[in-house]
């Protein structure tokens, strides 16, 4: 089907030869949230029972690891200058962007993944098993995330940088919609009661959002969402 939505010309864009250190210094907290979240089990821990010594000792280790890499130019959007200039160019995806944005893609799926399948489950037969779900699949879902990066089977994380103006919209596309999902989500888990007409709602507004928000990256209707043509020079 041919694509009807809003589109970027690569030639309006601006080209930036290098990246300010507030620049690089706002990426920081992206990667730092992406790999503080990699742990599901103790994730789930700490929205359900509050922050623990478990979760302050690996946001340690995130903080001391995501700050290295990234005064070392080895986080997405924390390099000197822009990787990416030309997104059509056969040019080699390094190592540290095929890392970064699997473990990404791990935070986007498999967070969304559990929490429909736990409201699904809840919905269905008024009972929660959240605890059970992350326990036992998330770690497995995770593993074959991170087996489909390694294999260059996600995008973004491919071996080539080739079509990175269509990939990333999937990217972000789903960043959006996983996102503002979880957020109404976690509302509704706070203020309304473990009932199953909640739990219908809850699972109807969380479908509902991933659903429009879907809609809407697609048109490209939000931010970094709409195919770049190619054949000019871009900046990631």
């Amino acid at each position: 089907m041919r694509y009807s939505g809003k589109l970027e010309y690569a030639h309006q864009r601006k080209i930036r030869e290098r990246n300010t250190n507030r620049y690089r210094l706002a990426h920081w907290p992206i990667w730092i949230f992406v790999f503080f979240l990699a742990p599901g089990p103790l994730t789930f821990s700490l929205f359900a029972h509050g922050f623990s010594w478990g979760n302050l000792g690996w946001l340690a280790v995130v903080l001391i690891g995501t700050g290295w890499a990234g005064l070392r130019a080895q986080l997405p959007g924390c390099e000197l200058r822009p990787y990416i200039l030309r997104f059509d160019e056969d040019k080699p995806n390094p190592l540290y962007r095929r890392v970064c944005y699997t473990f990404a893609w791990n935070a986007v799926l498999n967070f969304a993944l559990m929490n429909l399948t736990g409201l699904t489950i809840a919905a269905a037969t008024g009972r929660w098993y959240m605890s059970q779900i992350y326990h036992y699949a998330y770690l497995p879902v995770c593993a074959l995330i991170l087996l489909l990066g390694a294999a260059g089977l996600l995008p973004r994380v491919r071996r080539s940088t080739k079509g990175e103006g269509t990939e990333r919209r999937y990217f972000y596309g789903s960043v959006w919609a996983v996102t503002a999902a979880q957020t109404m989500l976690l509302v509704l888990w706070k203020t309304m009661p473990q009932t199953g007409p909640a739990s219908l709602l809850k699972l109807g507004v969380f479908a509902g959002a991933l659903l429009l928000m879907g809609v809407a990256a697609y048109r490209g209707e939000l931010p970094r969402t709409r195919p770049i043509i190619p054949g000019e020079l871009i900046v990631d």
